[in-house]
């Protein structure tokens, strides 16, 4: 994996340093401002796989109510659940999985800025705010600010795509609601901080793309 994600880490090292070339220009070099100012500029780069993610979830909610009868119809029956389900997704030109891909495609960016921030080269003082070291996990962030905004976050972020279901899927989804961010928040805190702040960072202007997307009332129409 080394070699293909060397290309990836050295832009990623390379934006960094370009960014907080930025923040020395407006007179405050800070690699934490730095790191917060090229997360929004990969999201803004992403924004419109956001916006067909954004359309993939709502197409899905639109289509719980359906797929809520479906199961109660079908629930002792798993095959024919399975086939009306297709069918279903197939008459609705739905794609479940579509949504996923945005996530799909940011993860290389996720790693590549994981072992950029680990191996960088900080030409000054890595901290930033109550912060002591980018560069390190935990003591680095003494009150665990970053891991609960990570948690905080992600859990708003997936709370805002959740659909309704029934049966075994809602438990299951029910499940993942609430456990995949304490598990966000469990391995922030043994990341680097920098890679935290990215997360939390991240997470923020994904909620706001989110919210806007599914309340801009052009975007409702398309997402339909």
């Amino acid at each position: 994996m080394g070699w293909l994600m060397n290309p990836i880490i050295g832009v990623m090292k390379w934006a960094l340093t370009f960014c907080y070339g930025l923040t020395a220009h407006m007179g405050f070099p800070n690699y934490g401002l730095a790191i917060i100012i090229l997360t929004v500029i990969i999201k803004v780069i992403l924004y419109p796989l956001t916006v067909k993610q954004v359309k993939s979830m709502k197409a899905m909610q639109d289509l719980a109510p359906k797929l809520k009868a479906l199961q109660e119809k079908y629930k002792d029956n798993k095959e024919k659940l399975g086939q009306e389900t297709g069918n279903l997704y197939k008459q609705a030109g739905v794609n479940p999985v579509a949504g996923c891909l945005p996530m799909i495609i940011q993860m290389p960016f996720l790693i590549a800025i994981f072992y950029a921030l680990r191996s960088y080269s900080y030409v000054s003082d890595p901290s930033f705010l109550w912060i002591k070291s980018l560069a390190q996990s935990n003591p680095a962030d003494p009150y665990y600010i970053i891991p609960v905004l990570a948690a905080a976050t992600s859990f708003v972020m997936s709370k805002q795509t959740s659909t309704s279901s029934t049966g075994e899927m809602a438990q299951q989804a029910k499940m993942m609601l609430y456990f995949m961010p304490l598990f966000i928040g469990y391995i922030t805190n043994t990341f680097p901080a920098g890679l935290g702040i990215y997360w939390v960072i991240s997470n923020l202007v994904q909620i706001i793309q989110q919210w806007w997307l599914y309340h801009k009332p052009a975007a409702q129409g398309e997402a339909r």
